[in-house]
This record gives C-alpha cells, sequence and structure tokens, in this order.
C-alpha cells in the first residue's frame, strides 16, 4: 500500500533539472527519494567508489577468518579469549566506523 498520496509538481529549468538529477545520481538515489532527504534535514553524502566495497568486503573476510580461529582456539584453549573479542570487538567498530563515514547521511539542525 502506498504511503505517500500526495502528488506534488513544480517547474525547473534545464540547469536546475540537470544538478537535480546530478546530484542525486552522485549519492545513488532517484530524485523523488534525494528530495525527500533534503526536505527532512539531511544531507545525503556520495556514493561510495568502487574500492570502499572491495575494501568492505576484504574486511568481512578478515572477520571470518578469525571467527574461525577463534572456534578453533575456543576447542583448543590455547588462544586469550579476552584479547581475541576485544580484536574482534575493534573489527566491527572499524566497520560500523566505515559505513557511518561513506553511507550515512548527514544530518543538518533546521534553525
Amino acid at each position: 500500500m502506498r504511503t505517500r498520496d500526495i502528488k506534488k509538481q513544480f517547474w525547473l529549468s534545464e540547469q536546475e533539472d540537470y544538478l537535480l538529477k546530478s546530484k542525486s545520481t552522485l549519492v545513488g538515489l532517484n530524485t523523488s527519494d534525494f528530495l525527500r532527504y533534503l526536505i527532512l534535514g539531511y544531507k545525503p553524502k556520495e556514493k561510495p567508489p568502487k574500492e570502499f566495497y572491495d575494501n568492505f568486503k576484504e574486511i568481512r573476510r578478515i572477520g571470518k577468518n578469525i571467527n574461525q580461529i577463534a572456534r578453533i582456539a575456543n576447542a583448543t584453549n590455547k588462544v586469550d579469549m579476552l584479547l581475541f573479542e576485544k580484536q574482534v570487538n575493534l573489527l566491527n567498530d572499524f566497520i560500523l566506523e566505515i559505513k557511518n563515514k561513506y553511507l550515512k547521511p548527514d544530518y543538518e539542525e533546521k534553525s
């Protein structure tokens, strides 16, 4: 079911239309979603480069390896699990930091 039932129609110059389409493409949104973000006070960030996603895949691969090491360490009792868990938490925090830096839109307080 549609949650938006109010249609707005307005006119733009060619330059304004170009800018709207360009900016919405840069952030990876369609023009409607882009305008909604702006109305709600968010400042959408540009879509991250391909390298970001490649690095993210590598971080996830490392995380999976750490998890496998943890299973072996837990079974053999040969690794300090508190230290290991701390490292896993650091990795997870780093992943969250990257997501926030590259993906989360900034919120702009309205005066």
